[in-house]
């Protein structure tokens, strides 16, 4: 029997949506959002901002430092939303050894759609160039993941409705 989810991890390329899904889920929840972003140290936010893709090795120490601050929310009792890419299997099975359960939610969209999405959108330091590099890395969510996958949709509120819909099936019996 799975257990109650501790842990919304909002997971995708750059631009499908997870910072809104997150502050959506927040406002309907509760639970406090930890943007992955603001969990990188500056030395890949720099080679991001020159559209160099990171390395496993740069990644490693900054889902570390995420996995951790999981596990700290759910030692004192806190549920809570994620948003980081979590584009490889590797990546997500380092996140799922935080404390409690992790469900991964896994907004996908069209990449065209996504590129005009980075375009539009103001203050982020990843380019939309560097877009293809990260539907390189995908490695979309297995069978024997704890995760749904959720088809961003038209408007966020429609997006925000699937999420919901896939976490009731997704919710212990």
């Amino acid at each position: 029997m799975k257990q109650p989810v501790e842990h919304l991890v909002l997971m995708g390329v750059a631009g499908c949506g997870k910072t809104t899904a997150a502050a959506n889920l927040h406002a309907a929840l509760g639970w406090p959002v930890a943007e992955a972003d603001d969990f990188h140290p500056q030395a890949n936010i720099d080679k991001m901002s020159q559209g160099v893709p990171l390395t496993d090795a740069d990644r490693r120490p900054w889902l570390d430092s995420l996995r951790d601050w999981m596990s700290e929310q759910a030692a004192s009792g806190t549920k809570t939303v994620v948003t980081c890419s979590a584009l490889k299997r590797a990546y997500r099975d380092l996140l799922s050894q935080a404390d409690g359960r992790v469900l991964f939610i896994h907004l996908v969209a069209e990449q065209d759609e996504l590129r005009e999405r980075m375009e539009h959108r103001e203050g982020h330091f990843m380019p939309p160039s560097l877009l293809p590099s990260q539907f390189a890395t995908l490695e979309p969510l297995a069978d024997d993941e704890d995760g749904v996958t959720v088809v961003s949709r038209a408007t966020p509120e429609e997006t925000f409705g699937a999420i919901l819909a896939a976490l009731e099936a997704a919710a212990p019996a």
